[in-house]
């Protein structure tokens, strides 16, 4: 009976949820409409956002209602829904009414003059759709600052739904201590023929982001795949083929001949090219790591396409999260057997380091930028609340799907498999020329992938540190694809290069050509703020700063594996076609 009755209850809880989500978006005439107030903060620091409330605003007559975070998403983003106590119904028009009033000390004066000076601007939403407003404005002289104290509210109904919502600031007060200002509101309420499915198409902005530039930099860069594809595979085959006729050549000799011959090139170092990458513990961590990013982000690009997560607050950020934690026994399974194949013992201190390489880098990161948050008051200081959820996602998810990856690599793919035998005694290395060095090789690898995608960095860039919605998402698709092939023609011919040059350490040099690309995203990142933005102060400089070099980490431990991945088929793909004695 009490198993039947905590069953009922669950039941009765589930249709609550269902039936009580102020996020059905269906109204009736009449019904309350809820005006949430966000957060405020300078227009040209994005991220720098506070309370509403925190200017000294004041609140409508109506009874308050508190706001749950919906999603973690919400929480991390700094998402700070407040009731505004303005009263509004479904078709119901208001006239010019007043429903509250601030006196102006000394304080609160300045506090304002401060918001103007500084250019700040508020979001409020209606119904899940945003709305922005500038709190005031300075006048011709420079001395003068007004403020707008009248909210003119136009807002579109189809049907039972909220399709369009305007914001219209009206009454200019200048602010003088000691004054009384009232601040006051109206709703217009007029018909559209916007259907619900479209009403956030109006927040978009495809003369930027569709402008002829962009598809040119598309055609650009596909044009750029299709003739490095052409250029490595003519390079490859002619210079393979002489390589692999010299070689036959060579084995017809006697032996006498054979040492009286000049001997070079990748054929000599076949009993090296397979020994294990230095420091083997991180290498399989990054590389596994690597495959995860690079899955993660594929599926949220999908997503977003088939789903439209930009149109729900944080839905695309937990998203990520979801599908991160979700696939991490990919994670440890390309990154566990790769460990084992390359004679790792460790395999458990392994596992961790694979599973937590991102999580920590990211949380320790923001943690960092976090302290600034709350140093500031601002409204992206993460919860402790959320900071414990984070954490208990690392421990209790990510960690035990990452022990179930790296068990099934490492009996399913944990054993070698090399075309070559590997020598007791490592070969030297002999000298070669400064531009065949790995260091040199590596700065070299990033040029032309960060070629393919910069123009599309701009468009991300401006999409997150600026005022616009990113949702081409078919273009981030093709050019996540773009990039993984030129990452993979470009590490191939340096790896080529490389083991001409008798120089087996190709493990690391294959990753760090391809990863260097990040190192070129984040100096443009350099560009981008200082000649693209006018952010200024210590939070948003920190933000920006600390939030990019994330960025970058994950985009070249994600593009080092696919170099990596390439340059490995193909290195196995050339020593088993060589008959070696």
């Amino acid at each position: 009976m009490s198993q039947k009755s905590f069953f009922s209850l669950i039941c009765v809880l589930l249709i609550c949820i269902v039936c009580c989500d102020e996020h059905d978006h269906i109204y009736k005439d009449g019904d309350e409409v809820v005006l949430w107030m966000n957060t405020v903060g300078p227009y040209h620091n994005r991220q720098e956002t506070y309370s509403y409330f925190s200017l000294p605003f004041c609140r409508g007559q109506k009874a308050a209602i508190s706001h749950y975070h919906e999603t973690l998403g919400e929480a991390l983003l700094g998402v700070e829904l407040e009731f505004s106590g303005i009263d509004i119904d479904y078709k119901g028009d208001f006239s010019h009414t007043e429903y509250c009033s601030v006196d102006l000390n000394e304080e609160k004066y300045q506090a304002f003059v401060y918001a103007v000076q500084n250019h700040y601007w508020y979001q409020m939403y209606i119904d899940d759709l945003p709305i922005w407003g500038i709190v005031g404005e300075i006048d011709d002289g420079g001395e003068g600052h007004y403020i707008w104290t009248h909210k003119k509210f136009d807002i579109g109904f189809n049907g039972q739904y909220i399709v369009d919502v305007n914001l219209t600031s009206e009454s200019k007060v200048k602010l003088k201590p000691g004054i009384k200002i009232p601040f006051s509101y109206e709703v217009k309420w007029h018909t559209s023929n916007v259907k619900f499915e479209d009403r956030f198409d109006k927040y978009l902005d495809p003369n930027f982001f569709q402008h002829r530039i962009h598809w040119f930099s598309i055609f650009n860069s596909f044009m750029m795949v299709i003739f490095l594809v052409g250029l490595v595979s003519m390079i490859l085959m002619r210079t393979l083929r002489k390589d692999y006729a010299r070689y036959s050549r060579e084995e017809d000799l006697d032996d006498m001949e054979k040492d009286l011959g000049d001997e070079y090139g990748w054929k000599q170092v076949h009993g090296d090219v397979f020994r294990p990458a230095s420091h083997a513990m991180l290498f399989s961590a990054l590389v596994g790591t690597g495959y995860h990013v690079a899955l993660v982000t594929l599926c949220v690009i999908l997503f977003t396409i088939v789903g439209e997560l930009y149109t729900e607050r944080g839905s695309l950020l937990s998203t990520a999260i979801f599908v991160y934690a979700a696939t991490s026994p990919v994670n440890g399974y390309f990154g566990g057997s790769l460990y084992a194949r390359m004679g790792g013992k460790l395999w458990i201190k392994q596992m961790v380091a694979s599973a937590f390489l991102m999580p920590a880098v990211i949380c320790g990161t923001a943690f960092f930028i976090n302290f600034i948050a709350i140093y500031y008051h601002a409204s992206r200081a993460i919860p402790f609340v959320t900071m414990v959820a984070v954490t208990c996602i690392c421990i209790f998810v990510i960690l035990p799907l990452t022990l179930v990856g790296t068990v099934l690599g490492r009996n399913l793919a944990g054993q070698p498999d090399y075309p070559c035998r590997i020598n007791a005694v490592p070969r030297p290395i002999p000298e070669k020329k400064w531009f065949m060095e790995p260091a040199v090789i590596t700065l070299a690898g990033g040029v032309l992938p960060f070629g393919s995608i910069f123009i599309e960095m701009y468009f991300i860039f401006t999409s997150f540190w600026a005022y616009k919605i990113y949702y081409v998402y078919g273009f981030m698709l093709l050019v996540f694809l773009i990039l993984a092939v030129v990452t993979v023609c470009v590490t191939i011919v340096c790896t080529y290069f490389l083991l001409n040059a008798e120089d087996y350490r190709w493990q690391w040099t294959s990753f760090m050509a391809a990863a260097s690309t990040s190192g070129y995203v984040y100096l443009y990142s350099f560009y981008y703020f200082f000649f693209k933005t006018k952010m200024y102060g210590l939070f948003q400089t920190t933000f920006y700063f600390g939030y990019m070099a994330l960025f970058s980490l994950a985009l070249g431990v994600m593009c080092g594996t696919c170099g990596y991945i390439g340059t490995s088929i193909f290195v196995r793909k050339i020593y088993s076609t060589v008959k070696i004695d």
